[in-house]
Order: C-alpha cells, then sequence, then structure tokens
C-alpha cells in the first residue's frame, strides 16, 4: 500500500513545492480544495522573480510571460505580478 502510495505522490507535480509539501499537495487536489487559478498565479509571480533576478527589465519579462501564457494579457499579467486586485 505505501509503494502505490509513493508512485502516486512522485507522479504529481507540486507546483506550490515551496509552500506545502507533496502529500499535502496531493490530499488537497484530491479532495479538489486547491483552486488552480491562484496555483496559476504563483507559478506565474515566481517565474516573473526569476526573470526580474536575472536583470531582465519588467516589461521584458512580463513579454516572456505573455508568450508562455498566450490567453492572457499583458495588463492581466502585470496585475498577476503586482498583486493587484
Amino acid at each position: 500500500m505505501n509503494k502505490k502510495n509513493i508512485n502516486i505522490d512522485e507522479s504529481i507535480d507540486n507546483p506550490l513545492s515551496d509552500l506545502i509539501s507533496n502529500d499535502i499537495y496531493s490530499a488537497l487536489l484530491e479532495r479538489e480544495l486547491i483552486n488552480e487559478k491562484s496555483v496559476r498565479n504563483h507559478i506565474i509571480r515566481k517565474k516573473y522573480q526569476d526573470l526580474r533576478n536575472k536583470e531582465i527589465s519588467t516589461s521584458d519579462a512580463i513579454y516572456e510571460l505573455q508568450q508562455q501564457y498566450p490567453y492572457l494579457q499583458f495588463d492581466t499579467i502585470r496585475k498577476i505580478v503586482y498583486n493587484i486586485q
């Protein structure tokens, strides 16, 4: 039984690994308690910070993210990275 759980946990990509463990993420996912839009926004913020740490300009970083998320507009990504609500 433990072996089966390990395989399940290993197959799950935890985009919140900097915040919660794989076990907790898996449990929340199984119970449909994960807000996928919020997870996406968290990933976008992390990618933005990584780009800015590489000394890429703000507009170039947002443009790069827009290439990865073409369904989001420039201003939407800007609002996400600056957490404007």
